[in-house]
């Protein structure tokens, strides 16, 4: 239990930071510098202000000096934040608690480090993408080098190769598949599209062909009933729809529930 509360704190803390980068990136503005301050009245956020959950509750919604309303946006990322980071780490905790060496356990700790960072940054992009229909190139490229050295160091403490190779067949996969969708038609699909399509791929080919697959149609599923829904309530043909937190919804339905998912569908049709 108290492992779980240690894991939701880091996480929410996680969320308070993407705050920042959620607001900077898109404008291209520092995530260092400078210090966070409130957009109505100028006024640096004191460290004891910037408690996440916390201190947007004590504040009541509101600046310290100015009293002008803090969005609840801050406060349900940071709390997304905590909540995404427990149910990652209970997905990795069996292949933690049965590590039967060091070096079993190194590798399963860098398997979440790095499913941590893919979490992290889904909230990010999701929540940007929905507010710019943008997904910055300085937060998805980065996730290449940084998903290759944690699953690669993963995969080789682990004496499981094969995880590498699924894992570049399914970045390869996925970002042919979803060049070939977005060259034909410039306008429909984003190279932001594309290039999250490659990181997917990487990240959940690395668990398996079932999460792989599950998480390059689920997107598609997703965005399609979320179309389905736009049309019927007349706004469809309107509507620019953000395809990247459907994308994201997709890839983390393949890797939490892709075994899952396949196999009872493979049993539905008596496969297995």
């Amino acid at each position: 239990m108290a492992a779980v509360v240690a894991l939701g704190a880091f996480g929410s803390i996680i969320g308070s930071f993407l705050n920042v980068v959620v607001y900077r990136v898109p404008r291209g503005i520092s995530i260092v510098s400078p210090r966070s301050a409130c957009g109505s009245c100028g006024h640096e956020v004191r460290w004891h202000d910037n408690i996440p959950l916390v201190s947007w509750l004590v504040l009541r919604g509101r600046c310290r000096d100015c009293r002008a309303r803090i969005s609840i946006r801050y406060p349900l990322i940071e709390l997304a934040g905590a909540a995404f980071f427990v149910l990652v780490a209970e997905f990795f905790a069996p292949a933690l608690f049965a590590s039967a060496s060091a070096t079993m356990l190194g590798s399963s700790a860098l398997a979440l480090a790095a499913f941590l960072y893919l979490a992290a940054i889904s909230l990010a992009l999701a929540v940007i993408d929905i507010e710019t229909h943008r997904l910055p190139n300085a937060i998805v490229l980065p996730a290449y080098p940084v998903g290759v050295v944690l699953l690669t160091l993963s995969a080789g403490l682990g004496a499981d190769l094969g995880r590498l190779i699924s894992a570049a067949v399914g970045a390869g996969a996925m970002l042919v598949v979803y060049l070939l969708l977005a060259v034909p038609r410039p306008g429909g699909m984003g190279l932001g599209d594309v290039k999250l399509a490659g990181v997917i791929g990487l990240f959940a080919g690395w668990l398996g062909w079932a999460p792989l697959v599950v998480a390059g149609i689920g997107g598609f599923i997703l965005g399609g009933l979320f179309g389905i829904v736009l049309l019927a309530a007349g706004r469809g043909r309107k509507t620019a729809i953000a395809f990247g937190p459907w994308m994201l919804a997709g890839a983390w339905i393949g890797i939490l529930f892709g075994d899952r998912i396949v196999a009872s569908y493979l049993a539905l049709f008596g496969l297995t």
